[in-house]
């Protein structure tokens, strides 16, 4: 990466919207590779099937917030990094409180159609960097995972829909997304549970907790290689636009300097 790149990168804030199977890792790689301040914004709390694919979550902590959760984990690792955890949902009619302006990366790892819509419109409007996860659910080839457009994403059934979604709200940008080009699996057997049923098991005695699996159509399975490999390649957008930006620097000051532009 160079000397360059990595002063870039602990100057650097991320703020990443999501931290469930895809974002959680993304968040460890990028505080391990050295970035110096990130935002995680999550309003759920951990639920006992988040332990199979979720990086802070286990069987000791079911109940508590993700955000807090993952804080103090990524500390744990960088005791120098800035983490601001907000536990709250992004949505329009709170946007406000996010001021992407304020960062050079935003992150998307939200699962809600509608609440993804809503931030990739806002990043735009800000003219901020963004990277997006598509569907990581129902895959287990990670192999077929792939970086690209979101207009050039193939395979994958919620790109396409998002593609739809923007071109009727006259969506005019482009942004990097990382996708599956493996088709979606069917599952084996279906499984009787509570998730998703108004019988959410992780919090049975709380009449306050908000039981969002319900409000799902569909609770797809997820495979922790899948969703990790996933949250990888997020941090890896970061990282590579990292050091394009110190070789750009490194270029500019070169030819002020009257210096020949090295051959890569």
């Amino acid at each position: 990466m160079g000397t360059t790149a990595l002063d870039l990168l602990r100057a650097s804030r991320v703020i990443l919207f999501g931290v469930g199977g895809v974002g959680g890792w993304c968040a460890e790689a990028l505080v391990r590779s050295g970035i110096g301040h990130i935002t995680i914004v999550d309003n759920d709390e951990i639920c006992v099937t988040n332990v199979n694919r979720q990086i802070q979550a286990t069987t000791k902590n079911v109940g508590k917030s993700k955000v807090d959760e993952l804080r103090e984990r990524l500390i744990s690792i960088h005791p120098r990094v800035k983490v601001e955890a907000i536990p709250e949902v992004y949505e329009f009619a709170h946007r406000d409180r996010f001021d992407l302006h304020g960062f050079d990366y935003v992150i998307d790892a939200i699962d809600s159609y509608t609440h993804k819509l809503e931030l990739i419109e806002h990043s735009w409007e800000v003219g901020a960097r963004l990277f997006s996860s598509m569907g990581a659910a129902c895959r287990m080839d990670v192999t077929k995972i792939r970086t690209a457009s979101l207009w050039d994403a193939r395979m994958d059934p919620f790109a396409r829909i998002l593609r739809k979604g923007l071109r009727k709200r006259g969506f005019p940008g482009d942004f990097q997304v990382v996708y599956s080009e493996e088709e979606p699996l069917a599952p084996v057997e279906r499984t009787s549970v509570a998730c998703g049923t108004h019988q959410c098991f992780c919090h049975p005695n709380d009449p306050d907790h908000v039981d969002w699996c319900a409000t799902k159509l569909v609770i797809n399975g997820s495979a922790v290689h899948v969703t990790a490999s996933f949250g990888m390649a997020l941090s890896g957008l970061v990282l590579q636009d990292v050091r394009q930006r110190a070789s750009d620097r490194h270029q500019i000051s070169e030819e002020s300097q009257g210096l020949p532009t090295r051959v890569p």
